[in-house]
């Protein structure tokens, strides 16, 4: 699979999956992912960045209204499209454009101090690529966070596994090196009128896949947080407590050096 065909999926996705978001039903966005990431990356006020895998926006709208400057990017143009109207609704002076993560010739070397990515590198064709234009983009000494599904529990087929009590203890997931694929999923808190599926392609990376590429484009890892849902999540959420056990993603900070 390349670009073409998974901008093609999320074309395909795009409005069904913009108005479950906006309505709320993306819980593990809400309630988990982004909250420790906006945590994890700290205060961006007044930083020049590009959220990279923008969808349609809903992220890069809560990073510009901390301050940044926001520019999103998106293989999917139906995507971009429901972010511009956003934007149109909302002004946040976020600047949106169609582009690869693998291809960012739009910008000149240096255009960033910042690269945001939430939960959309392991849906990308080329990390690779993406990474090595990421290092093109950034200004020396400027960072890049992550974050992905965790490479080690997302593998399907997944079970569950309960205590006595009904809660989660153990998972058993399907092989830890996969192909590409597409598979179809849908926000388990939509209601059932709304949980129409969405057909997404993978690409299940290792963590050797992840991390290897960093430092050949002259990246030096900072951090790494597999975050565990805080208590006040778990109760706005239930099916969040699992994820105490076994994290449900990954984040990764990165410092480019001197060019």
């Amino acid at each position: 699979m390349n670009d073409d065909v998974v901008g093609s999926y999320w074309d395909r996705n795009a409005h069904l999956w913009a108005r479950q978001v906006r309505a709320g039903y993306d819980t593990y966005r809400e309630y988990y992912n982004t909250p420790a990431f906006v945590a994890f990356i700290g205060d961006i006020s007044g930083r020049t960045v590009l959220d990279a895998g923008c969808g349609e926006g809903y992220n890069t709208r809560i990073f510009a209204r901390s301050g940044a400057n926001l520019t999103g990017v998106d293989v999917s143009e139906q995507m971009i499209e429901l972010a511009r109207d956003e934007e149109a609704r909302e002004p946040l002076g976020i600047r949106y454009e169609v582009s690869s993560v693998n291809d960012l010739s739009l910008f000149t070397a240096d255009s960033f101090d910042m690269i945001v990515s939430t939960m959309a590198l392991m849906d990308c064709a080329d990390y690779n690529g993406a990474i090595a234009e990421f290092a093109r983009v950034l200004r020396p000494g400027g960072t890049l966070a992550f974050s992905v599904t965790h490479p080690c529990f997302a593998n399907d087929p997944r079970e569950w596994h309960r205590d006595e009590d009904g809660n989660a203890c153990e998972l058993v997931t399907g092989p830890y090196r996969q192909s590409p694929r597409v598979v179809e999923w849908s926000f388990g808190a939509a209601p059932g009128y709304e949980r129409e599926p969405f057909t997404v392609p993978v690409f299940s990376r290792t963590l050797t896949e992840y991390f290897n590429p960093l430092a050949p484009n002259g990246f030096c890892l900072e951090r790494l947080l597999e975050p565990e849902p805080t208590e006040k999540a778990c109760q706005k959420e239930p099916r969040l407590r699992k994820h105490k056990c076994f994290p449900q993603s990954m984040m990764v900070m990165a410092r480019l050096g001197g060019k």
